[in-house]
């Protein structure tokens, strides 16, 4: 592949356009993220309620991306697909200011996943296109970077709020800025790429149909999405055995998502010059995650939540980098939607299963999460070897 200034190409300045759109996205719903947990809590949710409220909104915003993404391809209406999903996934947060009962909140949760289901097959197509030029590793890499930026200050922005002796209401409400900073930034990038398959150099789409490879990788990523738990099961957890306090348990996520800056762009690098063998090592090094948060002490947790935001830089980069390898042209969002109803089905079965085992066995949940991990090398390593080699261009 020939070397070029990436830097000054059309197809970085997208990928860092998008990229800047996730940032203020992942302020939004990731700061909101950060105290869902006992948000919901102090409205008299259970942790089997908060898990699986949890649960059901990673499912929904999995499994309806199938949807979104082959309407996408149908109608070619790409751009509109992305203007609602944004909307309705941004503007959910904020409006968490005004449930007053825990079933309420839920509700605004389930919308936020819904919002996001709709848009994120065609933000991951149309990213597919730049990565004949830049690398499948480093593209993700990128967005997933500047996302994990902004998953990193909304985070420390209810923290603030919270030592300041705001509540969580008001930190639901601040969100709004970001919220309008986000479409703003989309707005920019309609207008400057408002067809970003011309941007593709090369063939990025492979794959002629939906192959065994493709079926393979998604197993793998439903085993590695059902032991990789939601942050508010996480910090349902924390507030409840009063490890942390209610404004250290941003600072945690935060912590976590900083870290996951920094293993996205290793990790993408890394991807794109040695392939599968760095897929495996960071699937084994977030595996034990578990134990360190449910059984440690603060330190500990510290630990165990960088290990945890490494798994989520796996699942955002390396894992959209090995469906970017056999995507079939001409259905590049419903590739990628079918991929996320897959994991969507994980995410929701592993989600059920950690939010009753919580308060039946700690060792049980424990166990559980390692093993779903771990079950999903040998289905990595299976679809690698019956992928077929990428073309000689």
């Amino acid at each position: 592949m020939k070397k070029v200034s990436a830097h000054a190409s059309p197809a970085f300045t997208f990928v860092l356009t998008m990229g800047v759109v996730n940032l203020f996205g992942d302020v939004t719903y990731e700061g909101g993220a950060s105290i869902n947990g006992p948000f919901m809590a102090s409205l008299g949710a259970s942790a089997a309620a908060v898990s699986i409220t949890a649960g059901a909104g990673e499912f929904l915003g999995y499994s309806l991306r199938l949807g979104a993404g082959y309407l996408a391809d149908r109608t070619g209406r790409y751009w509109l697909i992305t203007f609602a999903g944004y909307v309705i996934n941004l503007f959910a947060v904020p409006a968490m200011a005004l449930a007053w009962n825990w079933q309420t909140a839920a509700a605004f949760i389930l919308a936020e996943r819904i919002g996001r289901a709709l848009r994120k097959p065609t933000v991951e197509a149309m990213l597919s296109y730049t990565t004949g030029e830049l690398g499948k590793g480093w593209v993700y890499a990128v967005n997933t970077a500047l996302d994990e930026i902004g998953a990193t200050l909304g985070p420390l922005l209810i923290a603030l709020v919270l030592l300041l002796k705001g509540d969580y209401r008001t930190g639901y409400a601040l969100l709004l800025i970001s919220a309008v900073s986000a479409l703003l930034a989309l707005a920019v990038a309609r207008v400057n790429f408002p067809l970003p398959s011309r941007l593709e150099q090369g063939q990025t789409a492979p794959a002629r149909s939906f192959a065994r490879p493709y079926w393979l990788y998604m197993l793998a990523g439903a085993l590695f999405a059902a032991g990789l738990m939601s942050f508010e099961l996480i910090s349902y957890h924390l507030s409840k055995s009063k490890i942390a306090s209610e404004q250290w348990i941003p600072v945690l996520l935060a912590a976590s998502t900083a870290f996951g800056v920094l293993a996205s762009l290793a990790l993408g690098r890394l991807y794109d010059h040695l392939g599968l063998p760095v897929v495996i090592g960071a699937v084994c090094l977030s595996a034990p995650f578990s134990p360190l948060v449910f059984l440690g002490d603060f330190q500990l947790v510290l630990v165990g939540m960088l290990l945890w935001g490494v798994g989520y830089a796996t699942q955002d980069t390396l894992l959209k980098a090995l469906v970017a390898e056999v995507l079939p042209e001409g259905k590049r969002n419903l590739a990628f939607g079918l991929y996320y109803a897959g994991y969507g089905v994980g995410w929701l079965a592993g989600s059920i299963v950690t939010g009753l085992l919580y308060d039946r066995s700690m060792t049980a949940l424990i166990a559980f999460s390692i093993a779903m991990q771990l079950l999903a090398v040998p289905v990595f390593a299976l679809a690698r070897r019956t992928q077929a080699p990428p073309p000689t261009l």
